[in-house]
């Protein structure tokens, strides 16, 4: 009996169990790195309010080309065949000078998808053959755009436009501002972490939309010029406040100070009072609506700016007179010492940007495939991908190439995060090329030699240890052990054999 309960009853719950702590356990961390990934493309550099062009490649159906200004509106569009079949190399070249001059572009978003090399070696070509127009050619990341341009959002936004050209007017928005863009995607969508497909859908959408807020909450966004899809991330504020609120816009025009949005349509106090410290006005009336002090700490900075003797927009940006402020000097029963020092770092620069500088990778010219690829390769590429066994590296040859934990760096890297993260330009030398099976091994040690295994070695000295051959596998213990069915049955057949002695 005892035998029997074990076997069909305890065993199969027990291990039921602890395969059920382990997969939640497994998902939790596979929901966490996808997490890490996505904030930081969200937060990658933008390349700002600049002019660009964006260049959805194509082949057979040509390549899809979209002009949007600086704050992100369409302002041309139209497709060309520089690739096979056609082959239309010197009109195309013809069609994007014209556009660019017409425009004033000063950047050219490059999707990295099919035929994406070929595309950048003709920008690259139209750069060299009309320097005075001073273009940037920058390859982006089209993961998730054809989604964008297929959704109801886009629909909406562009009804009369084809859906390829919607997905160049993504491309073109993402170097802007990458958060601005990201935002109006499923976030799953995006192609980044690990095992997605077999995670519980609903936990990571949710860890995923907790990301997405804190990232747009904590760069802020212009209430003038963002999208229903990103209002709707501000803290406080839903799809409908959102609308309410591009309608007040569209209607009234900008707004002029944040204390405008009071009037927009179901936005109450409570609402405006969560919301109102994310909502930035640029060029407003109040120097201070541009900056992230809350309308409730205004009264503080009028006190500081009166005892102080200045006045407020001088005040703004003067590091050196508020770098000398005793923050003690102004606290009171409403603001103490983290609010007041919080308050005189944002005076210091106001409206700042958490993102990092904008930076572009350069691929190497003449490397555009696999079999361009050899062992010992010294190449620039931009991190794609982060997971717990290293990183993805996207140098130009349609294929993403690992970097392994153990060759991220010449110390011991614990998690790959600590190295690198998503969105990084980085110099990896390429240590094997499996065409086959499309597989491109990278790695970050520049004293690494191609043919060597880099999964031996975690960081660190090499000399003292770091390949050092495996031990030797322990011998088996001479004795057999039972079966763990039968566990509970030799345990009693050892104490009946004791009864008897």
């Amino acid at each position: 009996v005892v035998r029997w309960t074990w076997k069909v009853k305890l065993y199969t719950h027990l291990e039921t169990d602890l395969f059920g702590e382990l997969r939640d356990n497994a998902e939790g961390e596979a929901i966490n790195v996808f997490a890490h990934n996505l904030h930081d493309l969200l937060l990658a550099a933008p390349a700002g309010p600049r002019a660009t062009l964006g260049f959805d490649p194509g082949l057979r159906t040509g390549c899809k080309v979209a002009v949007v200004d600086a704050t992100g509106k369409l302002l041309d569009h139209t497709t060309v065949y520089p690739h096979a079949p056609k082959n239309d190399w010197d009109r195309t070249l013809s069609i994007l000078a014209a556009l660019c001059a017409k425009h004033s572009v000063e950047l050219i978003a490059i999707g990295n998808g099919t035929a994406s090399r070929e595309s950048d070696k003709l920008v690259g070509e139209l750069v060299k053959k009309y320097p005075a127009l001073k273009i940037t050619k920058v390859m982006v990341s089209e993961a998730g755009a054809s989604v964008y341009s297929a959704s109801e959002l886009a629909a909406r936004e562009f009804p009369d436009l084809d859906v390829s050209i919607r997905g160049a007017v993504s491309i073109a928005r993402r170097l802007q501002d990458p958060l601005a863009e990201l935002v109006k995607i499923d976030p799953k969508s995006i192609g980044v972490g690990q095992y997605q497909h077999d995670l519980s859908q609903l936990k990571l959408a949710r860890g995923l939309d907790a990301v997405v807020e804190d990232c747009v909450n904590a760069v802020g966004v212009d209430v003038n010029t963002a999208s229903v899809a990103l209002l709707t991330r501000i803290s406080g504020l839903n799809a409908s406040l959102a609308q309410n609120i591009v309608a007040h816009r569209d209607a009234n025009g900008p707004f002029a100070t944040r204390a405008a949005l009071k009037k927009v349509s179901r936005l109450g106090e409570k609402t405006y009072e969560q919301a109102a410290g994310f909502l930035r006005v640029m060029n407003g009336d109040n120097p201070l609506d541009a900056s992230a002090v809350h309308p409730e700490a205004y009264p503080l900075v009028k006190r500081i700016a009166a005892d102080t003797d200045r006045d407020i927009r001088s005040l703004i940006g003067d590091s050196g007179f508020l770098k000398r402020l005793d923050p003690k000097r102004f606290t009171d029963e409403t603001f103490g010492l983290p609010t007041v020092t919080d308050i005189l770092q944002e005076l210091d620069k106001p409206g700042r940007d958490p993102r990092p500088e904008f930076k572009t990778a350069t691929f190497q010219d003449g490397v555009e495939d696999l079999k361009d690829l050899e062992p010992g390769m010294i190449l620039e590429g931009v991190v794609t991908n982060v997971t717990n066994f290293g990183a993805f590296v996207d140098i130009g040859v349609h294929q993403d190439g690992l970097v392994h934990i153990s060759a991220l760096s010449e110390k011991f890297v614990k998690d790959p995060r600590e190295a690198v993260k998503a969105g990084d330009v980085v110099k990896v030398k390429v240590m094997e090329v499996d065409i086959p099976r499309k597989r491109v091994g990278l790695s970050m040690r520049m004293s690494d030699t191609p043919g060597e295994k880099v999964e031996g070695n975690r960081g660190g000295n090499r000399g003292n240890g770091g390949n050092r051959p495996q031990q030797a596998p322990r011998q088996r213990e001479t004795a057999t052990a039972a079966p763990a069915n039968n566990a509970m049955a030799a345990l009693f057949a050892n104490a009946k054999q004791l009864k008897k002695k």
